[in-house]
């Protein structure tokens, strides 16, 4: 499918107006080829066959001739400019706002629109949730750790539906990774005690500096309008992707993809959802580069992104950015600890270590003697210690309360995904 034979025509075409895209006509089976095209820089498909696969075997085949180099420059042809300047318009169409209701009458204000009075109810089905929250933490501080460290899931899993209901899902998330820290009573009290100061955060958030305020309003689960993000202000650089975790909350899929910024080093997390039996996107890719403009939510660390427009293609990265040592990297964890103190996982990149055992626990260690405990969670580090042959490099990886988990290694002049 991928040779000369199958293709009756490609190119690779990037203009002002055309991202960087290649195209091809494929000879199928009928007599009209197949239009098959591919947008670079997320990437997206298109294809005219009957195919349900997506991206479906003639997209797959053209990524594959141009990996080889057997795709040219060439001009797009109409159609391949038609499907981009569609993509351009869905994505610049403005959103649908609610109509405004009518004057009140007798010169006073108008009544709320309907969106402040949902804001509204919102706002007070939140406080009662926390509120319920509040009451909870109480009784489990009360029955004491031991207590609660031997209630079964279905007790944290109650009080989340109801933070849920009272549509404070970040909470909700809190509480149930919460549940899983029970057999460590440091960690179970410590967790606890973030809920607790949530609550009283959400009850004095008038009071707090604007920062510390969105970071509460983000961890409740308040949700923030797309295009609230984007209007924000625009952050240019060559982003590498220096690792991807996926995990799966409440059957839903959570992918958590941590850049950092070549020229700036500043780290940023890009999230992507995807439910049972969809996909979750491909665009960032470990190891890769991309020269991006960023728009960044407000509150919390590190700070969350949209990728806003890319300029080009993905590329392999040079070196990895923003290396430290484990020294600079406990430190820049820590001061974003006090600007978030709700802050569950943290990007490293920590320059010349070897993993190491001691007993049963794995670290990495530097030159300087400082040593990062692994994840025992992640496992054993073997794929890490292949790659590295037990010499010094650098790592990429991601850091919780139960220690760093390791998500790349930089070997022979490439990121390699662990």
């Amino acid at each position: 499918m991928a040779g000369d034979r199958a293709w009756l025509e490609s190119g690779l075409s990037a203009t002002d107006d055309v991202p960087p895209t290649i195209w091809g006509l494929c000879q199928g089976s009928g007599s009209t080829p197949y239009q098959t095209a591919v947008d670079l820089t997320e990437p997206a498909f298109k294809c005219t066959c009957p195919s349900r696969k997506f991206p479906c075997k003639h997209a797959l085949a053209l990524l594959l001739r141009w990996s080889a180099g057997s795709v040219n420059d060439a001009t797009a042809p109409g159609w391949v400019q038609e499907w981009q300047s569609s993509r351009a318009a869905r994505r610049t169409a403005p959103a649908p706002t609610s109509a405004t209701a009518p004057d009140g009458g007798g010169g006073g204000g108008g009544r709320a629109a309907p969106g402040e009075k949902a804001q509204a109810r919102r706002a007070d089905r939140i406080s009662a949730g926390l509120d319920e929250l509040d009451r909870w933490l109480a009784d489990q501080a009360r029955a004491g750790l031991a207590s609660v460290a031997k209630s079964g899931y279905a007790h944290w899993d109650t009080m989340a539906a109801r933070l849920v209901d009272a549509q404070a899902a970040g909470a909700a998330g809190i509480l149930r990774r919460t549940s899983a820290v029970t057999s460590s009573p440091e960690r179970l009290l410590g967790e606890l005690a973030r809920l607790h100061l949530l609550v009283g955060g959400y009850r004095r958030m008038a009071d707090l500096p604007e920062d510390l305020a969105a970071s509460v309003r983000m961890r409740v689960g308040l949700p923030i309008a797309t295009e609230t993000v984007l209007a924000g202000p625009v952050l240019r650089d060559r982003w590498q992707v220096h690792g991807v975790r996926d995990e799966i909350e409440d059957q839903l899929t959570v992918r958590r993809a941590w850049l950092r910024g070549a020229s700036t080093s500043k780290p940023v997390l890009v999230l992507s959802f995807a439910v049972a039996g969809q996909s979750l996107p491909i665009d960032l890719l470990p190891g890769t580069q991309i020269d991006a403009d960023i728009c960044l939510y407000p509150g919390g660390q590190p700070a969350r992104a949209l990728i806003a427009k890319r300029h080009g293609p993905p590329a392999r990265m040079p070196a990895v950015a923003g290396a430290t040592g484990i020294e600079a990297n406990l430190r820049a964890h820590a001061a974003a600890l006090a600007e978030d103190p709700w802050l569950d996982y943290w990007p490293m990149t920590v320059d010349g270590v070897c993993p190491t055992r001691d007993g049963g626990t794995w670290h990495l260690v530097d030159a300087d003697g400082f040593a990062l405990p692994l994840d025992p969670a992640s496992g054993d580090p073997w794929r890490l210690l292949a790659i590295t042959g037990g010499r010094p490099t650098t790592v990429t990886g991601e850091w919780s309360a139960g220690g760093l988990r390791p998500l790349g290694a930089w070997s022979e002049g490439r990121l390699v995904r662990l």
